[in-house]
């Protein structure tokens, strides 16, 4: 099979009244594209029809692959996907869409070159958040804070679901990957780090959902409790293995 320029990989975990909505924007974006594409759907451990719905859409659309996750976790679903697509680049892109798919383009070339990582950032200066309450923007720069002082310092935004990675990137760390809830994100960027690659935070629009899954206090102590164990990993020698 030829290898398709960008595969799309969204983690859908009870998301029946989202999806089907993002779906149908992120395919009309990727129509208006020159380059071949392919979406990748990961269903993970939903107790709704998200499976379902994904599948009756992949019907009629022959480059969208949708996937069973068993294991819950969204890291679990997002290392599934990556590891299966075949894109040249690999987008995480949240089933919530809260980033408008027409800022894909800024995370890839012509318009991004010499970058192994593309993160993208709701802080990075030109960034736009949409409609955020005040007590949800102050206790994400505090999480964020935590973030940079503990483990990751000078990004600005780890958490913001939708990255971009070169193919050989992606594969490389996310078979190293050994976090599989919300704080993969922060592995991964950290593994990257060690091994010296190139990272770029990309300036979006956001908007914020009031559907979010997000619950900042019980969120931030895993995280806490996660980068620890990041450290420890780090120690034992965890991540000086070859994938």
């Amino acid at each position: 099979m030829n290898t398709p320029f960008l595969s799309i990989v969204i983690p859908a975990h009870n998301e029946e009244s989202r999806l089907p909505r993002t779906l149908e924007q992120v395919f009309q974006f990727l129509e208006q594209q020159s380059y071949t594409s392919e979406v990748i759907v990961v269903e993970n451990s939903s107790t709704d029809r998200t499976f379902e719905l994904a599948q009756e859409f992949s019907h009629s659309r022959e480059n969208l692959i949708v996937l069973h996750e068993e294991r819950r976790g969204k890291g679990n679903a997002v290392q599934r996907g990556i590891l299966e697509a075949r894109g040249e680049y690999r987008f995480i892109c949240d089933a919530d869409l809260s980033m408008p798919i027409g800022e894909l383009s800024k995370f890839l070339p012509p318009t991004l070159t010499d970058f192994d990582i593309a993160i993208g950032s709701r802080e990075a200066p030109g960034a736009i958040r949409y409609n955020e309450p005040s007590y949800r923007h102050f206790g994400g720069r505090a999480v964020n804070l935590l973030i940079r002082m503990l483990i990751l310092p000078g990004i600005n935004d780890t958490q913001c679901g939708f990255k971009c990675f070169r193919a050989e990137t992606a594969e490389h760390l996310f078979r190293q990957q050994t976090l599989m809830g919300w704080s993969f994100d922060i592995e991964i960027l950290y593994l990257a780090r060690r091994k010296k690659l190139r990272m770029r935070e990309i300036p979006i629009q956001w908007y914020f959902d009031p559907e979010s899954k997000v619950r900042a206090v019980r969120d931030a102590l895993r995280m806490i409790s996660d980068i620890f164990r990041i450290h420890l990993n780090a120690l034992r020698g965890r991540y000086d293995l070859t994938p």
